[in-house]
């Protein structure tokens, strides 16, 4: 059972608590940066003329430009996205795996845009997501005497070779890991100690969760069909209750 690898099991769990944080932080960057979307109204170009927009068409066509809860090609996430073979080792690797081709993606995305706040986000999510690859890397390590951390980093960039994750660098987020329970996952820290592989400075567990922010409030998006709820609205929904 797990409490004969409880130091994984903690591992595991917070860097998973974590990227439900990540998909918050994701989902409500692409939705302000595409609030307020105007129709055109020069009588010539289409109102929603989208037509020139790369990626997937199902964004703007039935999300209304609202995050998609899926992949850049537009399958969504199911089941099918998890894996839990049994065997600790193959978890740790595949995990790893994941890890690596997200940084990967993460690189790519950022030099793909200009976006100040965009590029803002990814920086976060490069040096949170590094830390998540080497944390999955020394827990191979200390599990199979094999030092897994040597392959670091991958792909072959350091993370504060790009502005945007430097500056959190430079405080210290590439070396923490949040406890996002108090009084749980103590021994996490079996794992994740020791010297940070990019800078050589300690890992640290950090108690506490990482401070988050407030969900925004959208704008009514009448250019898309969504234009918002009205006071009539609200009065025609309290006639029905």
């Amino acid at each position: 059972g797990k409490s004969k690898i409880r130091p994984y099991y903690d591992l595991v769990a917070n860097i998973a608590a974590e990227e439900m944080g990540h998909i918050e932080l994701v989902a409500n960057t692409v939705n302000l940066l595409l609030d307020q979307t105007e129709a055109s109204t020069d009588g010539v170009t289409p109102p929603l003329n989208f037509s020139g927009m790369t990626g997937n068409p199902d964004h703007f066509l039935n999300f209304g430009l609202g995050t998609i809860p899926g992949g850049a090609a537009g399958k969504a996430w199911t089941g099918e996205n998890v894996f839990n073979s049994g065997n600790l080792k193959l978890d740790l690797l595949h995990n790893f795996f994941l890890e690596s081709g997200a940084r990967m993606g993460k690189i790519r995305v950022y030099e793909s845009t200009q976006n100040p706040v965009a590029r803002e986000m990814i920086g976060y999510l490069i040096v949170r997501g590094g830390v998540h690859q080497e944390a999955y890397a020394k827990a191979l390590s200390d599990l199979s005497g094999a030092d897994i951390t040597k392959l670091l980093p991958v792909p072959e960039i350091r993370s504060d070779n790009f502005p945007h994750a430097k500056k959190f660098m430079d405080k210290g987020y590439h070396r923490f890991l949040y406890k996002f329970s108090p009084e749980d996952y103590n021994q996490m820290g079996e794992i994740w100690n020791g010297m940070q592989v990019d800078t050589g400075e300690p890992r640290e567990v950090v108690n506490d969760i990482p401070e988050g922010g407030p969900v925004p409030d959208l704008n009514p998006a009448p250019a898309l069909f969504a234009p918002g709820v009205n006071e009539e609205d609200i009065a025609e929904i309290a006639k029905r209750l």
